[in-house]
């Protein structure tokens, strides 16, 4: 039986109008007080115009509400940015820094990443720092050397297993439908582990490490009982509150 309580994490990405995001707060809200919570923790990540309307209607839930990037600065001439210290204030709990999305559509470096978790860290937020490989560089046999180098050049120093989650994505399985083999995700997963050791010491162990590469009902179970995984990172699952609430139930 693991020691740490697995996190189930939606990321609802660029989706919802605000009708579409009350629906699914609600849906959620629902599902917790008619079926009693999960084995787990619930984490919803909407995008920044549904933050507010998302946290009134979780409110007195036992869902978290996270943002799903922020600024490295906690204020200035950011046009269309948002800092972390704007998430606190709308009642986020979390913040996703490293989405592969961002590294790709974005040119997010370690370094950038890396500044944007110890700004979160700063404003009191959890960070969920992503890392992972492209299918370039798995198919070149590159995956071990790759997410070792993002897990260590996006972890801030003093990183913690308190104010920090990490979530692997193999790039090349999100929202594609595919998924690494149980014995794949084992490998990076326990990886991820060992270098954790290097950075915190004994606090490794009750480091949370997501997976989060299409997650769904049919495979979360398989997953989450991998040793060193404790819970996922969800994209369009996290969409339909069935699909959701079927991830959460997977927990052991």
């Amino acid at each position: 039986m693991k020691s740490r309580r697995p996190l189930i994490a939606g990321n609802w990405k660029m989706n919802g109008l605000r009708q579409d995001g009350l629906a699914l707060a609600r849906g959620v809200a629902a599902k917790l007080a008619n079926e009693g919570a999960p084995s787990c923790d619930l984490l919803v990540c909407p995008p920044a115009t549904l933050i507010s309307d998302v946290s009134g209607a979780l409110a007195g839930t036992a869902v978290a509400v996270g943002g799903q990037d922020c600024h490295a600065a906690p204020s200035g001439a950011h046009t269309g940015d948002v800092s972390a210290p704007m998430l606190a204030d709308l009642g986020c709990g979390y913040v996703i820094v490293g989405h592969s999305e961002r590294r790709t559509d974005h040119g997010e470096t370690d370094e950038a990443v890396r500044a944007k978790a110890v700004a979160a860290h700063k404003a009191g937020l959890i960070a969920i720092v992503c890392i992972g490989e492209t299918e370039a560089e798995r198919d070149q046999g590159r995956t071990i050397e790759v997410v070792a180098g993002q897990f260590h050049g996006s972890l801030p120093e003093g990183a913690t297993a308190v104010d920090t989650v990490i979530a692997y994505e193999p790039v090349w399985a999100i929202g594609t439908g595919r998924t690494p083999t149980v014995a794949d995700v084992a490998e990076v997963h326990a990886m991820i582990r060992r270098e954790a050791r290097t950075r915190m010491g004994d606090e490794a162990g009750k480091l949370r490490i997501l997976y989060g590469g299409s997650m769904k009902p049919s495979n979360a179970r398989e997953l989450i009982a991998i040793d060193d995984v404790d819970g996922g990172l969800i994209g369009g699952a996290s969409l339909k509150v069935e699909d959701f609430w079927a991830i959460a139930q997977s927990c052991p």
